[in-house]
């Protein structure tokens, strides 16, 4: 630490230039040349910067004898006293220099420290053809010429050439009639007008190379349902429609958003648990799903869908989609159990999710590999590193409650309110027919009321460990706050009444206890090993006690709360979960005196930290005391007193009774109930939704620190231990073109947060000055590689340095300027890619051309792709009839669910066996692509999954014959030999023969391949 706060000095002080700034650096240079060239050739340069640089410290130059080395500054100019290379050089500090040498000769430090406080300048460097050390903290103009740092080019598509456009078929089926109604779609011929096919043929031209014949009607119907639904085509979809109609039906079809969430919520490492070991569930996950599907069905724009992603807070705080879009920063991984050690580490890993995630989300940039060096290969130093991850210095995951929408609550509320109105008025009507024979009730003396109870007002409670009582305004309390290990609850109450015959306590159930109590124990329970009532100063004799429930009739009943043995007493587990009550009968009863006070001691010894979590007690004064009956307040109790007197009673004490009598009156209970059950159902549109921001109360495990750090700083090798200085909000170098404060946004002065995720928004989605160019290349991109199965950049989530080159850079540069030029809107980018001839072409093979572009770089035919673990699934479950198409809320993960892959619920610790064995991802970073492995377990879950057998079962059912059952699974007729071979199947099958044709129709690669 001293030497941090010394290195510390020293780096401030470089700035600390004398007035004979020029006179001293010319004395200097003259040293250098006599001196201390020599001295240090000979003594230093061998080991720092000529045939070595050990700790990172370079001598051969100027620049890297400022810059320091791995322990930090080592020579502050003009000042030897706080430059720490001199108390090496003296071995006043280890390490003692030079290394396992004699110290150096006095004149010879006298002379290095002459010159430092000259300077330290050179004249040229001590190591033959040494040039100075690049500042890699500055990003030069040279750097920004990489590809993807470029604005966008200004492309215009070139001319087809003239090729003749190949004659596409009708989307008809050829089964039909001659005599059914004309086809919209006939003769209709497959354009190369589409831009898309003028850039594919252009970079085709040189090999010879051409677009391959448009696929077959159906075959093409089959890819576009299956590549914008993930379902594949029904009976409905259209049959005399034409293929551009059809796909704007699949563009404004609601599965088209759950299909295409799916490819985001891989990007944005999207799960509903924490991860780590102990994977807590984060049930309010789900809502940024349900953002990301809404967005995309109501083609959202993406520089919009982005900050709302970022910041959807801070741009549209009273929008519930917008909150819910902060989710994508929380998505990440989290520890739920962090000692005071880890807290500050922990933090900064969970920054770096947020930043990482979005670099590679949205910029394909590897922002991450700066977190501890400067990046290897691309130009990110670590400052800009540190000083954009401060952007999520006080963002932090929060459970809020938001209401969806307002104005449907706010009408729904109001006919609920119209309507409870009417209600209470009934209710006042019965209550006005029950006054004369309230009056009749108290004319005869009030009736048999003396088994009833009277609740006790405490006066004060206390814990002899650190538990703290909260009133819930029903005379029972919720005990709180630490669990001692043995816990006495001493409650004081004043009591009015003339006769005590019993003490009554209850032990109540409330939702924030363990298995909802009644107790506080780790299972629910509690054990009251001895109770004690005193009034005033005399005790009280129990003589006996009785309950409704005991764990035993040995050592764990009531009557052990009455013995002498702290190691027995009452418990329940048994009954957990449910309200308990206790009566303790006094021989004699009591008599109190005017003003007089009952203490009862509960003391809860039988077993660690089983106190009770809700107690409640009430007194009577029946000569027969029981367990029920109900409980009245004090002030009641007053009201029966006055009245008893035969004196005139008070408004008050008649409008109390009152109040109380009419409860025991059918006619009132029913309607009563009415009401209360109207109320009840108080049309509320709130929901609990997680989000990512600042300003909530933060979601905080098991941590021993603060849910977040006050300051971000930057760290040397990104060691929390080694903090430089502070980092102040700004972007990366190489993606700005003007100052950082262009961007910055500052909230209102009552806001409860600090803009700076806005500010970042701002600087993402600028186009002209940011990275906004690159924001629409990165999102193009993506589109284009899940319509054709790899990306015009085959790495999705890296255009840095080491990802791949553009295959047709100026066909990327031109979708990304159409994008932005449609207002951001993903489905003109999807409509202009599917009415494109290289979209619809075939799969055909030719020799030539896999010979000359055998990874189809070129897009020159059509590569079948096998389909991701979800739409296997939802395929199976739409032909077998079963799928329940409910969109939205809270997932499930029970694989019996018959809703679309997308609402089940991504566990951490616990990923679906059906859709990890299709390779559905491991969410714990951004996944820009999945692999697609052919393996055997997957052919296995479709023949052994008896999720699988059923829907097989149910195709069966649903199809009568196997002629229909390959319609309904493929969408078309079985062949000749097919059909023939299906025949025979059936006829010697048995009964289950269909149902088995059906599920080896699931296991076609036709039925898996997206075609």
């Amino acid at each position: 630490m001293l030497r941090y706060a010394f290195l510390l000095t020293a780096s401030l002080a470089v700035a600390q230039v004398p007035a004979d700034h020029a006179e001293r650096m010319t004395r200097g240079a003259e040293m250098f040349r006599k001196d201390i060239a020599p001295l240090l050739k000979e003594h230093c340069v061998k080991c720092h910067g000529g045939e070595k640089t050990k700790a990172d410290f370079d001598l051969a130059t100027r620049e890297g004898l400022l810059k320091g080395g791995s322990e930090g500054v080592a020579v502050v100019p003009f000042d030897s006293g706080k430059s720490w290379m001199m108390k090496l050089v003296r071995h006043e500090e280890e390490p003692e220099m030079p290394d396992k040498k004699p110290k150096l000769p006095d004149d010879a430090i006298a002379k290095l420290a002459a010159w430092i406080d000259h300077g330290a300048p050179y004249d040229g460097p001590l190591v033959e053809g040494k040039a100075p050390p690049r500042d890699k903290s500055v990003v030069s103009d040279e750097d920004r010429k990489w590809w993807s740092f470029q604005p966008l080019a200004k492309v215009v598509p070139p001319r087809s050439g003239g090729v003749p456009p190949p004659t596409t078929p009708a989307l008809a089926e050829p089964a039909l009639p001659s005599a059914a109604e004309p086809r919209t779609a006939a003769g209709r011929r497959r354009s190369l007008d589409n831009p898309i096919d003028a850039f594919l043929l252009a970079a085709a031209a040189p090999k010879g190379l051409a677009l391959n014949p448009p696929a077959d009607a159906h075959t093409l119907v089959r890819r576009a349902t299956l590549d914008l639904t993930g379902l594949p085509p029904d009976e409905s979809h259209g049959t005399h429609e034409s293929y551009e109609s059809h796909v704007e039906k699949l563009l404004a079809s609601p599965a088209f958003g759950e299909r295409w969430a799916r490819h985001w919520l891989d990007v944005a490492r999207f799960a509903e648990s924490s991860g780590f070991e102990h994977d807590y569930d984060r049930p309010h996950a789900f809502h940024y799903r349900d953002f990301v599907i809404k967005a995309l069905n109501s083609d959202m724009p993406y520089d919009q869908f982005v900050r709302w992603q970022l910041a959807g807070d801070e741009f549209a705080p009273g929008d519930p989609l917008a909150l819910m879009a902060t989710g994508f920063l929380g998505a990440g991984v989290f520890p739920t159990q962090i000692t005071a050690n880890e807290v500050e580490r922990t933090r900064y890993d969970a920054m770096d999710d947020m930043l990482s995630t979005t670099g590679s989300a949205f910029l394909a940039i590897t922002v991450g590999c700066a977190r501890c060096h400067d990046h290897k290969f691309d130009p990110i130093p670590t400052a800009d590193y540190y000083r954009l991850l401060s952007t999520f210095t006080t963002t932090v995951r929060s459970n809020i409650d938001v209401e969806l929408e307002p104005e449907k609550t706010k009408a729904l509320r109001a006919t609920w309110a119209k309507q409870g109105d009417a209600l209470k008025a009934e209710v006042a009507k019965v209550e006005s027919t029950l006054r004369p024979a309230f009056d009749q009730w108290l004319a005869s003396g009030l009736g048999d009321t003396a088994s009833e109870w009277t609740l006790l007002e405490p006066t004060d409670l206390k814990s002899s460990g650190k538990a703290t009582f909260k009133p819930l305004g029903d005379g029972s309390y919720l005990v709180e706050g630490e669990s001692a290990v043995w816990d006495t609850y001493t409650i004081t109450a004043p009591v009015a009444q003339q006769r005590i015959t019993a003490l009554r306590l209850e032990a109540l159930t409330h939702p924030s206890l363990k298995r909802k109590g009644p107790g506080r124990a780790g299972n629910g329970n509690f054990g009251l090993g001895k109770i004690t009532v005193t009034l005033g100063t005399n005790a009280a004799t129990i003589a006996r006690a009785f309950a409704d429930f005991e764990q035993n009739k040995t050592n764990l009943s009531i009557a052990g709360s009455l013995d002498m043995d702290s190691s027995s007493g009452w418990a329940v587990d048994g009954q957990i979960g449910k309200d308990h009550a206790a009566v303790f009968v006094f021989d004699p009863p009591l008599d109190p005196p005017a003003g007089a006070k009952l203490t009862i001691n509960l003391s809860h010894t039988v077993n660690t930290q089983h106190g009770i979590g809700r107690p409640r007690l009430a007194i009577t004064g029946a000569d027969d005391p029981k367990l029920e009956g109900s409980a009245l307040s004090a002030k009641i109790a007053t009201a029966m007193q006055h009245a008893r007197t035969g004196a005139k009673l008070a408004d008050a004490d008649r409008t109390t009774l009152f109040a109380w009598w009419k409860q025991r009156e059918k006619t009132w209970q029913a309607a009563n109930k009415q009401l209360t059950d109207h109320n009840a159902k108080e049309p509320d549109g709130t929901t609990t939704v997680l989000v990512c921001a600042e300003g909530h109360k933060p979601l905080v495990m098991h941590s021993q620190g603060a849910p977040f750090l006050d300051e971000t700083h930057i760290l040397k090798r990104g060691d929390t231990n080694q903090k430089e200085s502070v980092a102040a909000q700004s972007f990366l170098q190489v993606l700005m073109r003007g100052d950082a404060n262009q961007w910055q946004w500052s909230p209102p002065k009552d806001a409860k947060y600090t803009g700076r995720r806005r500010s970042l928004a701002n600087w993402l989605t600028d186009v002209d000055h940011g990275p906004g160019a690159l924001l629409a290349r990165v999102a193009v991109n993506r589109v284009w590689q899940h319509h054709f199965g790899r990306g015009l950049v085959s790495t999705p989530n890296d255009f840095g340095k080491t990802g791949a080159l553009p295959s047709h850079p100026e066909l990327l540069d031109w979708l990304a300027g159409e994008f932005i030029r449609n207002g951001w809107r993903m489905k003109p980018i999807h409509r202009l890619i599917m009415t494109s001839a290289a979209y619809q072409q075939s799969s055909a093979a030719d020799a030539a051309k896999v010979a000359l572009d055998p990874d189809n770089a070129l897009f020159l035919r059509r590569t079948p792709v096998r389909l991701e673990a979800e739409a296997v699934r939802d395929s199976i479950l739409a032909v077998s009839g079963l799928l329940d198409r409910t969109m939205f809320g809270p997932g499930t993960l029970d694989e019996n669910s018959k809703r679309r892959s997308i609402y089940f619920t991504i566990k951490r610790s616990r990923l679906l066996n059906s859709m990890v064995v299709f390779d559905a991802p491991e969410p714990l970073v951004s996944q820009g692509s999945r692999p697609t492995t052919t393996v055997a377990p997957q052919a296995l879950l479709l023949m052994n999954s008896p999720q699988v057998r059923a829907w097989a079962e149910a195709l069966a059912q649903r199809a009568g014959n196997p002629e229909r059952a390959y319609q309904l699974a493929l969408g078309r007729a079985p062949s000749a030999d097919e059909a023939a071979a299906a025949a025979k199947f059936i006829a010697t099958g048995g009964t289950s023969a269909l149902a088995d044709l059906c599920q080896v129709l699931f296991g076609l690669n036709e039925f898996a391949y997206l075609p």
